[in-house]
């Protein structure tokens, strides 16, 4: 009986450490994903202020081209106010002179909040580009680090599962069945240490004639209440299994 109680023990263990292990293999590309919507929201951000950056730029010159034309436009009214022959044709060519004025004004104070945008966007960006490259080069190395990780789980998955293969040879076929049932429909956990007079599963005492039944190891034994398999654990035989 010492040699099934600590093959289901060592089973158990086996499944626990491979469940774990799955739980924490599932949570890699979650990680990996994380990290790279977080990169990806940053570099969104960057690239609007860059397009804004140009789109200012663009604006800027436009403007500028505007102005030459409104100069250039200011230098024929000139002229032509040096040739009006009238008065009414002079204070018509005044009027146009001064509403070209006008709107130069307006363009140059529009060019300078222009200049004002793009100095303070090339700063925003030039940071934001630093930034970028410093949270790719985290990325990169973080997911390095995921990815080691990954591939650690995948090498212990492999060794548990050789070392089960050592369990399965003294359990019997039908021992395994009623293992495989039991942690199925009991949280993964198919035997349970009893300290105490305690089951460590349900937290619920053993009769206490059980229970000496259950030191004196004679025979596999059930939990009365969650109906999993049971063992002394107290027993330094079985704590042995799993150290």
């Amino acid at each position: 009986m010492e040699i099934i109680l600590k093959g289901l023990i060592g089973l158990q263990y086996c499944d626990t450490q491979v469940r774990d292990i799955q739980n924490k293999k599932k949570e890699g590309p979650i990680k990996i994903q994380r990290l790279a919507d977080g990169l990806n929201v940053t570099e969104k951000e960057i690239d609007e202020k860059l397009n804004l950056l140009e789109a200012c730029k663009r604006e800027k010159r436009q403007v500028d081209q505007d102005i030459e034309v409104l100069d250039s436009n200011m230098g024929k009214s000139d002229i032509k106010l040096s040739g009006t022959k009238s008065n009414k044709e002079y204070s018509a060519v005044l009027k146009e002179i001064d509403e070209l004025k006008k709107e130069k004004a307006f363009l140059e104070d529009r060019a300078i909040e222009i200049m004002e945008e793009v100095e303070t966007l090339e700063k925003e960006c030039a940071k934001g580009k630093k930034q970028k490259s410093a949270l790719k080069k985290k990325f990169e190395k973080d997911r390095e680090v995921i990815l080691k990780e990954m591939k650690v789980f995948d090498k212990k998955l492999k060794s548990l599962e050789k070392e089960k293969i050592r369990f399965f040879e003294v359990l019997d076929e039908d021992l395994l069945k009623r293992y495989n049932l039991l942690k199925e429909h009991r949280g993964g956990l198919a035997i349970s240490p009893v300290i105490k007079g305690v089951c460590q599963a349900c937290h619920i005492g053993i009769p206490p004639q059980k229970f000496n039944e259950l030191i004196r190891g004679d025979v596999l034994m059930s939990c009365p209440n969650c109906k999993r398999m049971i063992y002394w654990g107290e027993d330094e035989r079985f704590q042995a299994v799993v150290d």
